[in-house]
């Protein structure tokens, strides 16, 4: 038994692993980072702040937030950092080219979390000015009813 539930504790072990190497940064995304010469604007298409009303306690509620390079160099997004665990965000895997688009996708877990929720993603990418955006999100989540 205890073999059995090694085997399985180091088997999620390892897909997590794998799941987080899939997930890193783009291909060049520290060189971009550090090189202010490679630095580039971006421009979102839409509210960087959204209030998404109600939704039932459980609901996942999925946010997105579109954006365009406006630079003359590839936008790379190194990394989305969420708020809190309850939301998961996804980044673009490639560089933006110049004059193209992209979407930062998230998605929120309202289990256990009624009330008002604020939520902040953090989007770090090579952007002129501030390495560092901020993408804000409301929803009241309702309680259950049984």
């Amino acid at each position: 038994m205890r073999l059995l539930i090694s085997f399985l504790l180091a088997t999620a072990i390892i897909s997590c692993n794998e799941t987080e190497k899939k997930a890193g940064p783009p291909p060049g995304a520290a060189a971009a980072m550090k090189d202010t010469v490679n630095y580039t604007t971006i421009q979102w298409l839409d509210s960087t702040s959204k209030n998404f009303g109600k939704i039932s306690e459980g609901q996942k509620l999925e946010v997105s937030y579109a954006f365009k390079n406006t630079g003359t160099k590839p936008l790379v997004i190194s990394r989305v950092q969420p708020s809190c665990g309850c939301t998961v965000a996804e980044q673009p895997s490639e560089a933006v080219a110049p004059g193209s688009e992209g979407i930062i996708k998230a998605s929120f877990n309202s289990e256990g979390r009624t009330g008002v929720n604020h939520k902040t993603l953090f989007v770090y990418a090579n952007t002129r000015g501030s390495q560092q955006q901020e993408l804000q999100f409301v929803v009241e989540v309702e309680k259950k009813k049984w």
